[in-house]
């Protein structure tokens, strides 16, 4: 029995390591777009629409705006489906099971890595199908590996943040391909190295993954892989007992919130709080994905198309992206801190979670309005300052979607609501489009009104911590009047 449980602890401590280093590595690499882009750009990639024009001084110089546009326009779409298909992928994994949507997410981002591989800048246009594949596939790494938090109890939540800073973070290994392609190695074999890493994901799909799903609470002597034989089968009473009816639901929820009469999802969706929370969501991922997509053409005009200058903040922004991994559990420990708190006489505990978020969502909008001032700010070296906020901020972001919606509604909604808040955001995140071509048309290549407009937006997303915080205050001065009826009596 002792022998037993010693190859379980082992096999789920190297489940959660393989599990970090595909999430660190691979799943969110298309956010390391600017890195990616000054290779591109190297390798000539779309340079047949760089065009000569007069500048201010009547010299002659290469206008690439057409060029930035094209690569704006394959971020825009790649950022679009990373977030639209989360709702079709949960569904996916929800029906099918962890081996049937890993093996799906494995041939979409080996199919995206291999056109990158095989493109060139006579066929420039592979780059569009290719960077969404591996969005999709990529996000659905990241969905299947949050369920391993299940296997650590009391470190669930910990795990699954820590997760997600992972996914965060792999935006790097764009910034690995731009320094081994200055160093010699072709975009071609770098992609090719890529998609021969498949198999690592294949081995850990049978062999350290279960094929349905890592139930929550865990069952004594939870058996999975092939290795073990027939993992132990999950009664419907275990299932119940999950924090939702849904795989993505188990995998992502932290805590089973008491309703005196639960929600439906339609009353759900229609709540201020999913709507106020949708604002607040799409908001501040709009100025992080029009600042990630048009980075490179920034850094050109700050530095007067200096490319030792532009290599130098590239390589800064994608170093910070680094740290994901480590500012992400810090969102979780303010709310985990406040809840913690001593809660007041007759307040529950849903009271005392929506509490503690409250601060947890009024720091991540106040980190994106100060973010979003540093990024408006003409002045090169300020943008060190740009890449740590937007890192830290975009850690909050991310970590709190699901910590919000977890506390604020009722468990066996949390997938569905998950899915539809990120597929609704990406809708949303299409603007970075329009507002790309806007600077480069009719603002003649000055983002700055763009930037004025998209800060003040960012305004927005302070009507959620403030409705909730009004909220809390309603419930306590109704607990007040409750207390005093019979002093009154």
């Amino acid at each position: 029995m002792q022998v037993l449980e010693k190859r379980l602890s082992v096999r789920r401590y190297l489940t959660f390591a393989t599990g970090l280093v595909e999430c660190l590595c691979f799943a969110g690499a298309v956010f390391g777009w600017a890195s990616l882009v000054t290779v591109l750009k190297a390798d000539g990639y779309f340079s047949f629409l760089c065009a000569n024009a007069t500048g201010d001084n009547h010299t002659q110089i290469l206008d690439c705006s057409a060029q930035d546009e094209q690569f704006s326009l394959i971020f825009t779409i790649a950022s679009f489906m990373n977030n639209f298909l989360t709702l079709p992928n949960g569904f996916l994994f929800d029906h099918f099971g962890t081996t049937v949507a890993r093996l799906f997410a494995i041939f979409l981002y080996t199919l995206g890595t291999l056109m990158v591989a095989f493109s060139s800048p006579a066929l420039p246009y592979l780059l569009f199908p290719a960077l969404p594949l591996m969005a999709v596939g990529g996000i659905l790494f990241l969905i299947t590996n949050m369920q391993v938090g299940n296997l650590f109890g009391s470190h669930r939540s910990t795990i699954i943040n820590l997760y997600n800073g992972a996914f965060d973070s792999s935006s790097a290994l764009f910034l690995i391909i731009k320094l081994v392609h200055e160093s010699g190695v072709s975009l071609h074999s770098a992609f090719l190295f890529l998609s021969a890493c498949s198999i690592f994901h294949i081995l850990r799909t049978f062999f350290l993954l279960p094929r349905n799903f890592i139930p929550h609470p865990l069952p004594d002597q939870y058996s999975y892989g092939i290795s073990c034989g027939a993992s132990q089968p999950v009664s419907r009473e275990v299932t119940a007992n999950c924090c939702g009816h849904s795989a993505l639901e188990d995998t992502m929820c932290t805590h089973s919130v008491p309703f005196k009469h639960e929600k439906t999802f339609r009353e759900c969706l229609l709540s201020r709080f999913f709507v106020c929370h949708l604002l607040w969501l799409s908001v501040m991922q709009l100025r992080h994905y029009l600042f990630i997509g048009t980075l490179n053409p920034m850094l050109q005009r700050l530095t007067e198309g200096d490319s030792s200058l532009v290599s130098q903040y590239t390589n800064a922004f994608a170093f910070t992206q680094l740290c994901a991994v480590l500012c992400a559990p810090w969102n979780g420990l303010i709310m985990d801190r406040h809840r913690g708190r001593s809660r007041a006489a007759g307040e529950t505990e849903h009271e005392a979670d929506l509490r503690a978020s409250v601060l947890s969502l009024f720091l991540t909008a106040l980190q994106c309005v100060l973010f979003s001032l540093c990024a408006s700010t003409p002045y090169l070296p300020l943008q060190y300052l740009t890449f740590i906020l937007q890192v830290l901020n975009r850690s909050f972001l991310y970590g709190g979607i699901a910590a919000f919606i977890s506390v604020a509604f009722p468990s066996r909604h949390f997938g569905k609501l998950y899915g539809l808040a990120m597929s609704l955001s990406a809708s949303f995140s299409l603007l970075q489009y329009p507002c790309f071509a806007l600077v480069n048309g009719a603002l003649g290549g000055d983002p700055l009104y763009v930037n004025i407009g998209l800060t003040l937006l960012c305004l927005l997303a302070f009507i959620h911590p403030l409705s909730v915080y009004l909220h809390c205050r309603k419930l306590a001065s109704q607990r007040d009047k409750i207390k005093a009826i019979p002093l009154s009596s």
